[in-house]
């Protein structure tokens, strides 16, 4: 059985780490990408991911120099997304020390550059990042990119199916409604695309409390579950995550000691 793993991502605008509520315009700032990397290296994250959330809407990539600063003070995997459009842009952030480039409004633009990168870079190095948000009426998840700005007529476990098909080695799923929140995972959501694919699927949007990391690896299936502000701001620890659902029978990766 595979271990599950805990991931803490950075949102990143303007250099600093900033946290939003849905996607909102309204932000918190949160601190330096340097100092959080290494705190969390240093807490035991199994991974990290740092996503320029204004490089899409700029029609620029993610800053590079954020990413090497990142990428040199950590000893774990670092996934970096950010206005990838084109099969140079994946190269350049994996040169900048990027282990894996997240692809998102890219993917949903051009799909053929997702098989593109994973044919030239590998599909280990290929994440596709998915914002799924909840029609009103219909209750279908629709895929929105740009910020949740701009719908784009996808319906989520069917984007999904098909970004795995074209080689993507792992989904980033995020749920618009319950980002920020601090209110829980949308289990549901998670399992429907978890049940629907044969890659990993990283949970995001929602983790308030260790329980719901409890709640998305196991009745949502996911692979991993992502947290933010959570994290961010000391309201429990990468550890403390960890034991609570190893103690609950969740096999979970250790890359420090286990606390008693």
């Amino acid at each position: 059985m595979l271990t599950k793993r805990i991931v803490p991502c950075f949102d990143v605008d303007g250099g600093r780490v900033v946290k939003h509520v849905g996607f909102l315009e309204q932000r918190q700032d949160a601190g330096s990408p340097l100092e959080l990397a290494r705190r969390y290296c240093d807490e035991g994250a199994d991974e990290l991911v740092l996503l320029d959330i204004s490089a899409s809407e700029q029609g620029r990539l993610a800053t590079r120099r954020v990413v090497e600063e990142v990428a040199t003070a950590i000893n774990i995997p670092l996934t970096v997304g950010g206005g990838v459009s084109r099969i140079e842009d994946v190269r350049e952030l994996l040169l900048a020390g990027a282990d894996k480039v997240s692809i998102n409004t890219g993917a949903v633009r051009q799909p053929s550059l997702i098989g593109e990168a994973a044919h030239r870079f590998g599909e280990q190095c290929i994440v596709v990042a998915i914002d799924a948000k909840k029609h009103p009426e219909t209750g279908q998840y629709e895929v929105v990119i740009e910020g949740g700005k701009r719908s784009t007529g996808l319906e989520v476990v069917e984007w999904a199916k098909r970004v795995g098909s074209l080689g993507a080695g792992e989904i980033l799923l995020t749920s618009f409604r319950q980002d920020g929140t601090r209110l829980g995972f949308d289990v549901a959501l998670t399992r429907a695309v978890s049940t629907s694919v044969s890659v990993p699927v990283i949970a995001s949007g929602g983790a308030g409390k260790r329980e719901h990391f409890y709640e998305v690896l196991t009745e949502g299936m996911a692979d991993a579950a992502l947290a933010a502000s959570v994290f961010h701001f000391a309201e429990t620890s990468i550890a403390s995550v960890k034991a609570h659902c190893q103690q609950r029978g969740v096999l979970m990766r250790w890359t420090t000691t286990i606390p008693r």
